[in-house]
């Protein structure tokens, strides 16, 4: 189910998106503080993202009704941005979500942490 989410959203297959969703999915995106109360608006969101972007093969984890995904998203203009999703799937459908979106790089690991890591 969140492998065919990922498959329609590169497609831009709008329809297809919204078919995997119930009708009151609520994702929320923490990062952002923002909620999307409904399929319609999770569909809308992401039909309006500027175009240019390229989501590659997302890695999925499922047990039970919970999994959680992984996906890196390339855009022309605005970089590479990772996503780390959690979504419930119930009857079929995706009935929630909560993804939290960043860009590589974003949070700088501070000097105290200098001698126990290293670059990705």
């Amino acid at each position: 189910m969140v492998t065919a989410l990922w498959a329609r959203m590169q497609a831009r297959d709008w329809s297809g998106v919204a078919a995997l969703l119930a009708p009151d999915a609520v994702v929320d995106w923490p990062v952002s503080a923002e909620r999307l109360p409904d399929r319609d608006a999770y569909v809308a969101v992401n039909a309006a993202y500027p175009e240019g972007w390229t989501v590659h093969e997302p890695r999925v984890i499922a047990q039970g009704s919970t999994v959680v995904s992984e996906v890196r998203v390339d855009h022309e203009e605005v970089g590479t941005h990772v996503a780390v999703s959690f979504w419930t799937v119930e009857n079929g459908l995706i009935t929630s979500g909560r993804e939290y979106w960043t860009m590589p790089g974003s949070d700088p690991s501070p000097p105290w942490r200098a001698p126990h890591v290293r670059p990705l």
